[in-house]
């Protein structure tokens, strides 16, 4: 059977628990079991913090986000300037209202001005017992990965002083090991998306990305051997009227790309900070290297942010998904004053319209689900599309 509308995805059984994950969060059953037991729960800021110190600790990695929906964000913006994005006000606003109350540490980046600052009115105003930022150099030269890596040993030992727990060598490993299996997870649940009828939407698998930062690695993978198993034999495909690629900031909402979705258009990749570039590359341990050293290095050289400098390895990346995927056309939303995307655009419109693919660019609010504007928009993309191919 084959919905080409993509109108009503239809949920199995393990999406509907992800979902259920996501919308309990963050007193999700998961995390409050986790907690429950004693165990320590760390929040983390951006993709640059490395969960495996943390799961090697004996603790549980959170992602802290924001709101699921756009809202008002008064709380927010007494504290942050209204030109940080919404993304850092809408999180600054949770922990405000309690929200976030459970976590025993709180990790950020210095990434990008907002995350920045984020973290400093944080640390100011909430009372989280541990703190740390790791500096984040924006280029992966010697000199920058003997930087970071520096970073990270000093999160170690600081993590190892806070729970009066030393992080050997074996929980070092034991972590990487699990940490990759969730990436190898998650990259079979990508190449069921090459398919030229997928047995998932796009909006249903951001659904199970955001589950992965909400609950401990060891369930989550095995809930999504489980949904692998289902998807092979589901009788459920999806075509759409075109193949798309989401770029651009940071997302979590999946009703967001399910506005797009049911105009039409079949989301089958992206380039996101939640998606593809939080599960892309795994950590590689060579003969006799620490493995904090492998570490270090996976995440100053994974698939880049658009901070990073130079800009080619992302372009280059984006480019040869848009060709694994068959990518009919890209959509390109940023948050209102996300500076490192919205500095790329001019950069992304040149690279895409040299491979004569098509480009949406939108401009959006952290949690927008899709309003009937933008799913106008979408539409006429479609269209203009479609009209391109007769």
């Amino acid at each position: 059977m084959t919905d080409t509308t993509i109108i009503s995805p239809n949920n199995l059984p393990e999406i509907e628990y992800f979902h259920s994950i996501n919308r309990a969060f963050p007193g999700n059953s998961e995390i409050m079991d986790f907690k429950a037991q004693g165990k320590k729960v760390f929040g983390w800021l951006c993709t640059y913090v490395p969960e495996e110190l943390i799961v090697a600790a004996g603790a549980l990695p959170v992602r802290i986000t924001g709101y699921g929906r756009e809202t008002d964000l008064d709380d927010g913006n007494a504290y942050l300037y209204i030109n940080n994005c919404s993304f850092s006000r809408s999180c600054f606003q949770r922990g405000l209202r309690g929200d976030y109350s459970f976590l025993d540490g709180v990790v950020g980046g210095s990434t990008c001005d907002g995350a920045r600052r984020l973290f400093d009115v944080w640390r100011r105003y909430i009372n989280t017992p541990f703190y740390q930022v790791l500096t984040v150099p924006r280029k992966t030269t010697d000199d920058a990965q003997a930087l970071y890596l520096s970073q990270v040993i000093s999160f170690k030992q600081n993590l190892e002083e806070f729970l009066g727990f030393e992080i050997t060598e074996q929980n070092l490993l034991n972590a990487v090991e699990l940490c990759n299996e969730t990436r190898g997870l998650l990259k079979k649940l990508y190449e069921l998306r090459k398919r030229l009828e997928t047995p998932i939407t796009g909006a249903q698998t951001l659904e199970i990305l955001t589950a992965s930062f909400r609950m401990p690695k060891a369930s989550f993978n095995a809930k999504l051997k489980h949904l692998l198993v289902a998807l092979e034999n589901s009788p459920v495909t999806y075509k759409g009227r075109a193949r798309l690629m989401l770029v651009g900031s940071v997302m979590d909402n999946p009703e967001f790309l399910q506005s797009i979705e049911e105009t039409g258009g079949l989301v089958v990749t992206d380039e996101l900070c939640t998606s593809t570039r939080y599960w892309s590359d795994p950590v590689i341990i060579n003969n006799g290297e620490p493995v904090i050293n492998a570490i270090a290095h996976r995440y100053l050289s994974n698939f880049p942010c658009a901070r990073m400098y130079p800009s080619e390895e992302r372009f280059d990346r984006i480019m040869a998904l848009c060709r694994d995927f068959k990518v009919d056309g890209v959509i390109s939303q940023i948050i209102r004053y996300c500076v490192p995307y919205a500095h790329d655009v001019p950069l992304l419109n040149d690279k895409m319209k040299a491979a004569k693919i098509p480009l949406l660019n939108l401009d959006v609010e952290y949690g927008s689900s899709g309003s009937g504007q933008i799913r106008t928009r979408v539409q006429a993309f479609l269209e203009m599309m479609e009209a391109h191919k007769k």
